[in-house]
């Protein structure tokens, strides 16, 4: 009875409302997004496209995202560098570095969310390919 996949990430947010509004806008994710062109977009859920995804609790101390924060979401990109531009127009602050990127495994950008939760925008070398 092996589990398929995420189902949900539920979290607490000072208003819902906002938060989801600004994930859709900025995102394209949440209620009535969709990741594939093919498929219809469903009110109550965000269809994603399938693929890997890290499921890895960290340490108390670590320093990888606010040590205020007991999540950190990341998103798998197709575009980066697209979003990027999209982010820095709305006027999303934007954290790279160097050192998070790695050719076998793919780019990193960070931002955060209007309440703080940092988002890590991940781009693998396979996306990265196929835009090539």
């Amino acid at each position: 009875m092996p589990v398929l996949g995420m189902g949900g990430l539920f979290f607490r947010s000072r208003d819902p409302d906002a938060l989801a509004s600004w994930y859709r806008q900025h995102l394209g994710v949440g209620a009535g997004c969709t990741s594939d062109p093919a498929a219809p977009p469903n009110e109550w859920v965000w269809q994603t496209l399938g693929g890997p995804m890290v499921f890895s609790p960290f340490n108390l101390d670590s320093d990888y995202f606010a040590a205020d924060k007991n999540f950190m979401m990341n998103f798998r990109v197709s575009d980066l560098d697209g979003l990027l531009a999209h982010l820095r127009a709305a006027r999303i602050e934007i954290i790279t570095k160097d050192e998070w990127d790695d050719p076998a495994v793919g780019r990193f950008a960070r931002i955060h969310d209007p309440e703080g939760n940092a988002i890590e925008l991940w781009e693998s070398p396979a996306s990265s390919d196929k835009d090539n």
